[in-house]
């Protein structure tokens, strides 16, 4: 009896072994799977902001972190003809299915993709690369934005030349330019006292190389200071050129 008992419960050891296993099994997937659904891709807030020829990072990362070396990752601009700018998928890059103008341009992390992080590091930015970037992780339903800003670090202080006098109005005609600026600035006049002055339309023009020339005329009146600044702004990136001018008598 006493071994007919041992080897019964042998038998229901190693009957319940598989059951065990597969218990184990279905618990890790509904873990994961929770886990993974709770992740969300996060990007910057604020657009990145590069100038021509930088090399940048396009931030994007899961939290929390999640192993994703496994997964199909995809950076893309759905604005463009081939909108995959990098894709990599069962643990290795995909040239052939990248955009022709980004190839040899764009690298992820590899090492950092078991803490999540997903940023794509691209190189030697060009205009045509100002646009929307989008990171996706098709098979995990998550995705995340961030918008590229390319500017010119060439842009030229603001030229002021007097083109006429109005005599009769004791008024005189002030002109400003100013060239090489990307994205597209506008122009504001200011007086002595730091007020906007009421000018004419801002004339643009885009040049072949992609730089915007603009062009502002003002008519001044004598003022007390006769103090008048030029300036020429882009707020997206936060640069600003002036230039300021005395009108004697």
């Amino acid at each position: 009896m006493q071994s007919y008992r041992r080897l019964h419960q042998t038998d229901r050891l190693t009957l319940q072994s598989p059951f065990w296993t597969l218990s184990v099994l279905v618990l890790h997937l509904l873990l994961t799977n929770s886990c993974k659904g709770q992740s969300q891709l996060i990007g910057p807030l604020q657009s990145i902001l590069a100038g021509v020829g930088d090399d940048i990072i396009l931030p994007c990362y899961l939290q929390p972190a999640l192993d994703v070396t496994t997964e199909t990752l995809e950076w893309k601009r759905s604005d463009l003809k081939h909108i995959f700018i990098h894709v990599w998928r069962a643990g290795q890059d995909l040239i052939k299915e990248i955009n022709p103008s980004y190839k040899g341009r764009t690298s992820l992390f590899i090492n950092e993709l078991k803490h999540g992080n997903i940023s794509l590091k691209l190189s030697k930015v060009q205009r045509s690369d100002q646009g929307t970037y989008e990171c996706d992780l098709p098979l995990l339903q998550k995705q995340s934005s961030v918008r590229l800003v390319v500017a010119s670090h060439t842009a030229s202080s603001p030229d002021i030349s007097l083109l006429g006098i109005d005599r009769k109005r004791g008024a005189v005609i002030l002109n400003c330019d100013s060239n090489s600026w990307y994205p597209e600035p506008e122009v504001v006049w200011l007086d002595g006292e730091g007020n906007l002055l009421s000018a004419g339309p801002t004339e643009t023009v885009r040049g072949p190389d992609d730089l915007y020339t603009v062009s502002s005329r003002v008519t001044v009146e004598k003022r007390q200071s006769n103090n008048f600044t030029c300036r020429v702004q882009q707020k997206d990136i936060n640069q600003i050129r002036e230039t300021h001018i005395y009108i004697s008598g």
